[in-house]
């Protein structure tokens, strides 16, 4: 019997010193880094289901940088990509639309690795 694999990410606020923040990064501090299990095949080729991503919210993103973004009220996993002034968050797999975000503010991390299972199977994006 398959088993869905589901990590739930909280979009409730949390309060700290009086401030609202989002509850993904209240789990650690917001400079540090932290990871995520890819899900899904939005991000095929270069990402499959059960990789691990490492995501370092202070690197600041730039153009074609892949990114852990929060739009349309949920978290996403998509390629960062700006045509013209337009910004758009971009999967890499074909079968998924590009959508067009009003600026970067919505990006939380960008990728900087990611590890899939074996041994030697990391490679690195900063």
């Amino acid at each position: 019997m398959a088993i869905d694999k589901f990590i739930p990410i909280k979009e409730e606020k949390v309060t700290t010193q009086g401030d609202p923040v989002d509850a993904v990064t209240s789990a650690c501090e917001k400079e540090e880094p932290f990871v995520l299990m890819v899900l899904g095949d939005s991000m095929l080729p270069e990402f499959v289901e059960g990789e691990v991503i490492v995501i370092e919210p202070e690197m600041p993103p730039r153009n074609g940088s892949y990114v852990i973004a929060h739009h349309k009220g949920e978290y996403t996993f998509r390629q960062l990509i700006q045509s013209g002034e337009k910004w758009f968050l971009h999967p890499l797999n074909e079968d998924y639309l590009d959508d067009e975000i009003p600026d970067i503010n919505c990006v939380r991390g960008v990728i900087t690795q990611k590890k899939g299972p074996g041994r030697g199977n990391r490679k690195n994006y900063s």
